[in-house]
């Protein structure tokens, strides 16, 4: 039998087996959470990772981290620093990505909270139907169900 074909039966037992012994035989440990090394690999996954690493973070309007946010100043530092671009707005934000449909959302990507047709706040998509944001003055970074059905979704590229 190969160190592969061990690993399930390893996987299965992982609460009794140590994390070097599953390492050994070349299996992972799954921790919830966190994004697998592919996904984790992708800058949308890394920019989602850092904006919710700034959880607590004060909103304060105008600001881009790496202390304090405001909506899009959020989104600008985290995928600034996940090695993408954005202009500084929520707006420009919205125009300078990939829209897509509700349906093909992917953590990563960008909500963008809208009025007819003026974007007015912007939050990293987390996943089950929640985002990172930085909500409003005297609020902080936080996840937080999407409470609207007037959103957009956009792919940063």
């Amino acid at each position: 039998m190969t160190a592969l074909n061990r690993v399930p039966s390893l996987m299965v037992r992982a609460g009794t087996a140590s994390a070097f012994a599953i390492a050994a035989v070349g299996g992972s440990i799954a921790v919830p959470g966190v994004a697998p090394d592919a996904a984790a690999a992708t800058p949308a996954t890394k920019a989602l990772q850092i904006a919710a690493s700034k959880k607590g973070s004060p909103y304060k309007w105008g600001a881009t981290g790496p202390r304090r946010f405001d909506c899009s100043g959020l989104t600008l530092y985290s995928f600034k620093k996940a090695g993408k671009s954005l202009p500084r707005t929520a707006a420009q934000q919205y125009n300078k990505t990939h829209h897509i449909s509700a349906k093909n959302r992917k953590a990563g990507d960008l909500v963008f909270f809208h009025s007819g047709s003026y974007v007015y706040h912007v939050g990293i998509y987390a996943g089950k139907g929640k985002i990172w944001h930085a909500p409003k003055t005297g609020d902080v970074v936080k996840l937080q169900k999407i409470w609207t059905r007037s959103v957009w979704y956009g792919r940063v590229s």
